[in-house]
């Protein structure tokens, strides 16, 4: 059996045409141009192709794209009167930090400074906080593009035994919470390096999500034939090479639906970054969310 390809890049083109046209009819309606204020702090390539690509991506929905580069010496204190100014911009509809920052900054004071109304990226406590009691506002974009995969492929989640390798506060913590919400109901195991027996655990799933940085670290022997795999996992080889969490080609022998890497969940973090912004512009003037 060879798995059926859940194809990111494909559903992100499609989701984004969508959002481009509700952006052009929310600017000729209500006047209304949805802004995001991305913030890179010192010249980390990784960060840069990240704010890159949002850029870009803002700009092809027709959105405001607002980039702010400071230079990695920037100071605490001035990186909080930057989020200070974005908050009171009305042109700026969302705003995210683009992490990690460097050593000296610490990013959970600059998160929690960030308003809620423009938290798109969805890290401030307050959002976490609101999702945990199942009343979300904006959902964290690597979870939100997972279940939107997960929906397009066709996966009920309700009822479905789901394995979350990985407890991170980007993806593992939000995205078990965000499937266990009323309406997905899914069965949740968040599992971890300190789970005892991870095959074992991975094997009773009908889903397995990887999120955890680690080249190869799910296996075929700890995937259920049928299974559906989700690869959240970006990691670079010695090589350059981009590789996942999952060692593709054997457990693509197995599951029954896998995402690759590139071209799976990277494509749709971006895409729900703009969906989140979208939703932000809608909500801070009052008009219904989608």
């Amino acid at each position: 059996m060879t798995a059926r390809i859940i194809d990111g890049k494909a559903l992100a083109q499609r989701v984004r045409a969508r959002i481009a046209d509700e952006v052009a009819r929310l600017t000729a309606e209500h006047g209304v141009r949805p802004g995001l204020a991305a913030v890179l702090v010192g010249a980390d390539p990784a960060s840069q192709v990240y704010v890159g690509m949002k850029h870009r991506a803002t700009e092809a929905a027709g959105m405001h794209s607002r980039q702010v580069e400071l230079p990695a010496e920037t100071s605490q204190a001035d990186l909080e009167a930057l989020i200070a100014e974005l908050n009171a911009d009305d042109a700026i509809d969302g705003i995210l930090v683009q992490l990690p920052l460097p050593d000296h900054l610490d990013p959970r004071p600059v998160q929690e400074l960030i308003d809620p109304a423009k938290d798109v990226d969805a890290l401030n406590p307050y959002t976490a906080g609101r999702l945990a009691v199942g009343d979300p506002t904006f959902l964290s974009c690597t979870p939100y593009g997972v279940l939107e995969l997960l929906a397009d492929a066709g996966v009920d989640t309700v009822g479905a035994d789901i394995v979350i390798v990985g407890r991170s506060n980007l993806v593992g913590r939000p995205l078990s919470n965000m499937l266990t919400l009323k309406g997905r109901d899914a069965t949740v195991t968040l599992a971890h390096s300190r789970t005892r027996d991870l095959a074992s655990v991975c094997r009773s799933a009908d889903v397995v999500v990887a999120a955890v940085g680690r080249v190869g670290l799910v296996t075929a022997d700890m995937v259920r034939p049928g299974a559906v795999v989700i690869d959240v996992g970006t990691n670079r080889t010695d090589d350059g090479k981009l590789v996942g969490d999952v060692d593709y080609d054997a457990v693509s022998q197995v599951a029954g639906a896998i995402t690759p890497v590139p071209g799976g969940v990277g494509p749709m973090t971006v895409t729900m970054l703009l969906q989140n912004t979208l939703e932000a512009a809608r909500a801070r003037r009052g008009l219904p969310r989608r």
